[in-house]
C-alpha cells in the first residue's frame, strides 16, 4: 500500500479526528488538556523533558532513495541516511500509534509566501500544542495554491512527541545513545522522495519546524530558488535586506529596526521576482531577554490579550504560580523560546514579500579581534564566506575552553542545508551578479584584541555601518585590500572613527594582531579541506580561502 494511503486509510477510520480545527479552538484545548499553563499575559508556558530542549541532529535522518542519493553531500555530519526499510518499519509503528490515540488533529498550513513556491504541509499530531505550533508558525493556504510548482504532492508530517520507539526492537537499525546507554528511541526522519516526515519522541516544537526547513531547502533549488537560513527587511523605499548569521552575531538585534519593516526573521527563499518568506511566524530565543533592546519581541510574546486570542507559546523558561516568567533562569535550558505569529510584531509585514535584496550582511562574532568591523566582498568572496558561514564561541562557555573556538556552519545553517554546496553557490551568484547585489561581512566581535584582552563593539556603531551600507554611504568610499582575508575594508565610514575600521590599529601591539589573524586564516584552511576536500568546489571559491598567497 503507498505511504500516503495508508495514512489517510488510519485517518478515516479513526473516531475523532479534528480537521484543520480553528486556531481558538486549539488554543482551548491546549488549556483544557493542560499542555500548558496561561501566563499573566495570556501567553501559553510550557516544559519539555530535558532531553527536549533542542534539537536532536544525531537522531535526525534521510531516507536514502536512489533517486536523491547524488543529490545529498553525505559528507556532510548532519546527513545521516536511512535505509527505506528502516524508514517503513518507523512509519508503521507511527501509523499504529497514532490510531490507537483517543484524539487526533490534522492541520493543513503551507511554507512560502509565494504560491508559486508555496508547499501544502499537512501535520498529523496527537499534541493539540504541536498543532498550534504548526498554526503559529506555518502559513494560511493561499487561494491560488494550484499554481504551485508544489500542488501535485503535499508534504505529510507525522508528529508524536510524547511517545518513544522500543530501543530493542530498532537495537543495530539507530544509534547507541550514550546518555541512555542503550539504543535511541527517538527519531527524526525526511523522505524527500515520498513527501513524508516523522518526529518519534522529540517534544521539542523546534524539531517539527527545522524539519520542514530542511525539506524546503532540499526541494527549491531545483526550481531555481536560493533558501537562505537569515532575517529580510524593507526600508522606506522597498528596498530590501538580508541578514544572515549564527546564533549570536546580532541578526535579530540588526534585522529589527525601527526604520525598516521586517519581512521575516528566519527562513526565506530568493526566486526570480524577490524575496518570500517561508514563515508565518517567529521562534525566538527568550534566554535573558530585554524588553529595552528587544522591544518587539518582547511585546510580542507579554502583551497582555484573552488567552483564546493570544496563542503566543513560551517554550522551556520559567513561570512563576503568579503567571510571571523569568527569562533569565536557565537552569533547564539556555535555549528557552517563544512562538509567535509574526502579525504580533509592531513593525512586521506578514505577506513576507519583498524585492531583491539591496544588500546582504553576513555576521560574524569574531571573538578572536581580527576582522574589520565591516568588509566588501566581491561576488566570489562572498560565496566563500557564504560557504563557510563563520563566527566563534566564546571562551569559558564550556569547561576546559581557554580560547575562543571558531565555529563554521555551510550556508549559516549547515544542519539544515542538505544538498550537494554547489547547488546553493551557483545560485547565489548568479542572483548576485543579475541584481547587482551589495554583500558585505560584518564582525559584530571583539576588536583591541581577542575576547578577555579587547572589547565588543559596540552595537551602536555596528547599527551606524549598517545603514551606511543600505543608504549607499558605503559605495563612495575608498577600500583597501586585506592580504589575508582577501576583502576589501573601507577608509572610511560616516561618524565611524578610522581606526575603528582597521583592527590591526586598534590592537596594542599590531605584530600580535596579525600573529593572531594568521592563526584564524589557518582555522579557516583546514576546516575547508576538511569539510569540502573531496567535494567539487569552484576553483574561484577555493581560491579565496583566507592565507598567505
Amino acid at each position: 500500500m503507498p505511504l500516503e494511503r495508508a495514512i489517510f486509510k488510519t485517518l478515516e477510520s479513526h473516531p475523532d479526528l479534528w480537521l484543520k480545527p480553528a486556531r481558538r479552538e486549539l488554543i482551548a484545548e491546549v488549556i483544557r488538556r493542560r499542555e500548558a499553563l496561561v501566563g499573566k499575559s495570556g501567553a501559553l508556558a510550557t516544559w519539555t523533558p530535558p532531553e527536549s530542549t533542542g534539537r536532536r541532529p544525531e537522531d535526525t535522518y534521510i531516507v536514502d532513495r536512489p533517486e536523491i542519493h547524488e543529490k545529498i553531500d553525505w559528507y556532510s555530519p548532519y546527513c545521516h541516511p536511512m535505509d527505506v526499510e528502516k524508514f517503513e518499519m518507523i512509519f508503521e509503528d507511527a501509523l499504529a500509534t497514532l490510531a490507537k490515540k483517543p484524539r487526533l488533529y490534522l492541520t493543513e498550513r503551507v511554507l512560502g509566501a509565494r504560491s508559486r513556491y508555496a508547499l501544502l504541509v499537512r501535520t498529523v499530531t496527537d499534541r493539540a500544542l504541536t498543532a498550534l505550533f504548526t498554526d503559529n508558525m506555518f502559513r494560511p493556504v493561499p487561494k491560488d495554491l494550484g499554481s504551485s510548482v508544489f500542488q501535485e504532492k503535499p508534504f505529510i508530517l507525522l508528529a508524536l512527541p510524547y511517545d518513544k520507539l522500543d530501543p530493542k526492537k530498532y537495537e543495530g537499525r539507530l544509534r547507541k545513545d550514550p546518555a541512555k546507554g542503550r539504543t535511541s528511541d527517538i527519531a527524526v526522519v525526511m523522505d524527500f522522495v515520498e513527501r513524508i516526515g516523522i518526529v518519534f519522541g522529540s517534544a521539542y516544537l523546534g524539531s517539527v519546524k527545522k524539519l520542514m526547513f530542511t525539506v524546503m531547502n532540499f526541494l527549491l533549488p531545483e526550481f531555481g530558488v536560493l533558501p537562505i537560513h537569515g532575517a529580510a527587511n524593507v526600508g522606506q523605499n522597498g528596498d530590501c535586506a538580508l541578514f544572515l548569521g549564527l546564533s549570536g552575531t546580532g541578526k535579530t538585534s540588526l534585522s529589527t529596526d525601527p526604520e525598516r519593516v521586517l519581512i521575516g526573521d528566519d527562513e526565506h527563499g530568493w526566486c526570480e521576482a524577490g524575496i518570500f518568506n517561508f514563515e508565518w511566524g517567529c521562534y525566538a530565543k527568550m534566554i535573558d531577554i530585554d524588553p529595552e533592546k528587544e522591544p518587539e519581541i518582547y511585546w510580542a510574546v507579554m502583551h497582555k490579550a484573552d488567552p483564546l486570542e493570544h496563542g503566543a507559546i513560551v517554550e522551556n523558561a520559567m513561570i512563576y504560580p503568579d503567571g510571571t516568567f523569568d527569562f533569565h533562569d536557565r537552569r533547564l535550558t539556555e535555549n528557552s523560546r517563544a512562538s509567535y505569529p509574526l502579525s504580533f510584531l509592531r513593525n512586521a509585514d506578514p505577506r513576507g514579500l519583498a524585492d531583491h535584496p539591496r544588500v546582504m550582511f553576513f555576521l560574524a562574532a569574531d571573538a578572536h579581534g581580527v576582522l574589520p568591523p565591516i568588509a566588501r566582498l566581491e561576488p566570489e568572496q562572498a560565496m566563500f564566506w557564504f560557504l563557510m558561514g563563520y563566527t566563534s564561541r566564546l571562551a569559558g562557555t564550556e569547561i576546559g575552553v581557554i580560547e575562543p573556538r571558531s565555529t563554521f556552519s555551510r550556508f549559516f545553517g549547515a544542519p539544515f542545508m542538505p544538498r550537494l554546496p554547489q547547488d546553493y553557490l551557483s545560485l547565489l551568484e548568479e542572483y548576485l551578479r543579475r541584481h547587482r547585489t551589495r554583500v558585505y561581512l560584518v564582525n559584530t566581535g571583539w576588536t583591541g584584541g581577542p575576547y578577555g584582552v579587547g572589547k565588543r563593539i559596540d552595537i551602536r556603531l555596528t547599527r551606524r555601518m549598517v545603514r551606511a551600507a543600505l543608504s549607499g554611504e558605503l559605495d563612495h568610499v575608498e577600500y583597501d585590500f586585506h592580504e589575508l582575508f582577501r576583502f576589501w575594508v573601507p577608509r572610511e565610514c560616516p561618524e565611524i572613527p578610522r581606526e575603528t575600521l582597521q583592527p590591526e590599529k586598534t590592537w596594542p601591539d599590531e605584530n600580535a594582531y596579525w600573529q593572531r589573524a594568521e592563526k584564524l586564516t589557518q582555522e579557516f584552511q583546514r576546516e575547508f579541506e576538511k569539510a569540502f576536500g573531496l567535494l567539487r568546489v569552484d576553483p574561484r571559491v577555493a581560491a579565496q580561502c583566507p592565507g598567505k598567497k
